[in-house]
This record gives structure tokens, C-alpha cells and sequence, in this order.
């Protein structure tokens, strides 16, 4: 098992900053306005991240889903008219479309694209997110669906006329004339029981945010154990930001900047909003810092502070570049295979982990696809 990377399309927009500002803002008057030192998601500034994450070796970029960012499947058909090889791993929300047409949609996009969707499966954990798209659905009935959701789009994948009645969904005959190929691979995240057998039956990928390895591993043992009832191996995947540069210093020299950027009022509102998420996952996000500036590498070189004020994937890999792969290897070590991969901006720490740390996990013989010769990687851009 190797090492396989994974980046990400800041399509809410990007920044300096851990502050969630969005690229665009309402003003009193219901128009929107500029917002000062963020840059906006366009398609032009997407690309750059794009073409950067495919010319450094990243196999995929995961594109998320929500109320301020652009929609996923439409920004990445086009941005993948702008790369070659690159992947993308496309979040989306079950129960918001039919599962006939969400699998309609993803074996169009894999014959658009020549097969280079990947899929993310976003059950939700925030009530109020789920209601701005009509969907009232509570926690564990979201998981639920999402169940059967899965259910008919694997269903309708196999070419042959497919039928499901259940409590979410009726289908009678569901058919994907042309099966997408290859097939998606679905990445599936979830920390609460609801999440749990969901992942087991369905998922290719079960992806954790990224917590203490000693953590992670309680996650890994519990999806294996539901997946191996079911008969099924599922592969593992962490979700992380990154902070690499040269020398440790550096590196920790960014992060206390990206802190100085931080008000005590700003903090305060961020936590008390995210403390509101019913995601179970969240909530172990938010206990790893407790909400304080203090003690925030809570593994060596795993940095909490992008979780002050973040939803989400919270926690950062802070170093030098030997440092950042030394922590890659022991999740890897665990079981972990796909590292899906941010940072702030996300165009510059491409560059930085893409020239400094894919280096070190190639001399490591980590990563599938390089070789090293005269002490120096030749990185060959794979697709999954």
C-alpha cells in the first residue's frame, strides 16, 4: 500500500488567513461587495490550484459542497477542460437530488472527463446547512437515507433495471443506460453510530478528519470490524491541512502567524457557532483545543489551531519537510492510504508540499510512481 495524495479547491474562495471570510459579501443594501485580502473562486485562480496539484503529483482535488462555495460538479467539468490527469473528488449531499439522476450525473462526468470523477459523500452534520436546501430531515435519518441513497446509485450503476422500496426512496425500474468506467470510488466520512454501518456497507474509502494517531486507529479498528460483518474491505483516508517548509522554525513561524491573525472575539464566535453542528466528528474536532490558544499541538507536529475558527478538517501538519513526512508515515502505518491535503494559500503550500515533502515520501518509496535517481525524485503524476 502506498502513499496516494490528494489536494483541495478552495472554491469558497482562498486566502492568507484562517479567517472564514468569503469572497464575496452582502452589504445593507442586498448587493454584494469585493472583500478585502481574499481571492475569489474563479474559474481563472481554480485552474492555477488545478494545474499546480496535477504538475506536482497529487492524483486528485476534493472540491467541497455547502451554502458558500461554488457548485462542485459544475466547477470541476469545467476545470477539468484545463488539466489532463487530475482527478477530482467531488463532494455532494444525498437526499438533495434523486439517486437515479445523482448516478446518471456521475457516469455522464466519467465519460466527460475519461474517467476522472471521484465521489464524497456528505451526509451532513448541521440542521440549519441541510434547511437552506429544503432538507429537514434530523442527524441519524439523514444517515439513513444516505443508506439507501447509496443503495439505488450502486444499484443503477450495474446497467440492469433496478428497483428499491424503502422508507426515503421508491424506485422502479432505476437504469443507467450507460454504466459509468470505471465505477467512482465513493469516500464516505462519519463519526457517530448512525455513520458507522453506512460506511461499512458502501463506502471504498472511509475518510477521517485528521485527529492523534492513537485516535485514528480507534477509527480504522471500528470501520474494519463493521465492514468485515458486511464482507467488505474498506481502504482509509485523512483529511488535513499542511504547513511544510524548510526548517521546523518556519514552519511554526507561519502557524503562530496565521494565529496573530486571530481575535479573542473571533474565536469566541467561531467556537460557539461550530459548537451548534450535531456532527459527531465536529465535536471531536472541537475537544481536541478545547476552544484554547493553549497547547495546540496535541501530537508532535499535529497542530489544532485551523479548528478555532474552521469547520471541518481542523487540524494542520506542521514542520520541516522531513517532519511532515515523518507524520504521513506513521498514519500511513495505521492503514491510512489517502491523504487529502489543504493549506493557506492553497496555491503557495501546493508548492511548498509538493517540492519539499512528495520529494521525502519518494525517497521513502512511498509513493507509487517515482523513482529517485541521483538523489533527486521523478514525480510521474498518476491518476487513481
Amino acid at each position: 500500500m502506498t502513499v496516494r495524495l490528494h489536494w483541495f479547491l478552495p472554491t469558497g474562495g482562498d486566502g492568507r488567513t484562517l479567517v472564514d471570510r468569503h469572497a464575496y459579501a452582502s452589504n445593507e443594501t442586498g448587493a454584494t461587495r469585493k472583500v478585502s485580502g481574499v481571492r475569489a473562486p474563479d474559474i481563472e485562480y481554480l485552474a492555477q490550484i488545478a494545474k499546480a496539484a496535477e504538475q506536482l503529483g497529487f492524483e486528485a482535488v476534493l472540491t467541497p459542497t455547502g451554502t458558500w462555495c461554488e457548485d462542485a460538479w459544475l466547477t470541476t467539468v469545467a476545470l477539468a477542460q484545463h488539466t489532463e490527469r487530475l482527478k477530482f473528488l467531488v463532494a455532494f449531499r444525498p437526499g438533495l437530488i434523486s439517486p437515479t439522476l445523482a448516478a446518471q450525473m456521475a457516469a455522464t462526468y466519467q465519460r466527460l472527463t475519461r474517467g476522472r470523477l471521484l465521489l464524497n459523500v456528505v451526509t451532513g452534520g448541521d440542521s440549519a446547512e441541510q434547511r437552506r436546501f429544503g432538507d429537514r430531515l434530523d442527524h441519524d435519518q439523514r444517515y439513513a437515507r444516505t443508506d439507501e441513497f447509496l443503495s439505488v446509485v450502486r444499484g443503477v450503476w450495474r446497467g440492469q433495471p433496478y428497483d428499491h422500496d424503502g422508507v426515503h426512496y421508491q424506485v422502479e425500474g432505476g437504469l443507467t443506460a450507460l454504466p459509468p468506467d470505471p465505477v467512482p470510488q465513493l469516500f464516505f466520512g462519519g463519526s457517530s453510530p448512525a455513520a458507522g454501518p453506512v460506511a461499512a456497507r458502501h463506502a471504498d474509502v472511509y475518510l477521517t478528519w485528521g485527529e492523534p494517531p492513537a485516535q485514528v486507529k480507534e477509527k480504522i479498528d471500528w470501520i474494519r470490524s463493521l465492514a468485515e460483518r458486511e464482507g467488505r474491505t474498506v481502504r482509509f483516508g485523512i483529511r488535513l491541512h499542511t504547513i511544510s517548509r524548510d526548517s521546523s522554525a518556519e514552519a511554526w513561524a507561519t502557524a503562530n502567524r496565521l494565529l496573530d491573525d486571530l481575535d479573542a472575539d473571533t474565536v469566541a464566535a467561531a467556537q460557539q457557532a461550530l459548537g451548534r453542528s450535531e456532527s459527531v466528528g465536529q465535536r471531536r474536532m472541537l475537544a481536541l483545543h478545547g476552544g484554547s490558544r493553549e497547547a495546540l499541538e496535541i501530537h508532535p507536529n499535529l497542530w489544532a489551531g485551523v479548528g478555532l475558527v474552521r469547520g471541518g478538517a481542523g487540524t494542520a501538519l506542521v514542520g520541516s519537510h522531513a517532519e511532515v513526512a515523518n507524520l504521513i508515515e506513521e498514519y500511513h502505518a495505521l492503514g491510512v492510504e489517502h491523504f487529502v491535503l489543504s493549506g493557506y494559500p492553497h496555491l503557495e503550500e501546493a508548492y511548498w508540499f509538493g517540492e519539499g515533502v512528495i520529494p521525502e515520501l519518494a525517497a521513502r518509496g512511498l509513493l507509487e510512481g517515482t523513482s529517485v535517481a541521483g538523489g533527486a525524485p521523478l514525480l510521474v503524476a498518476g491518476g487513481r
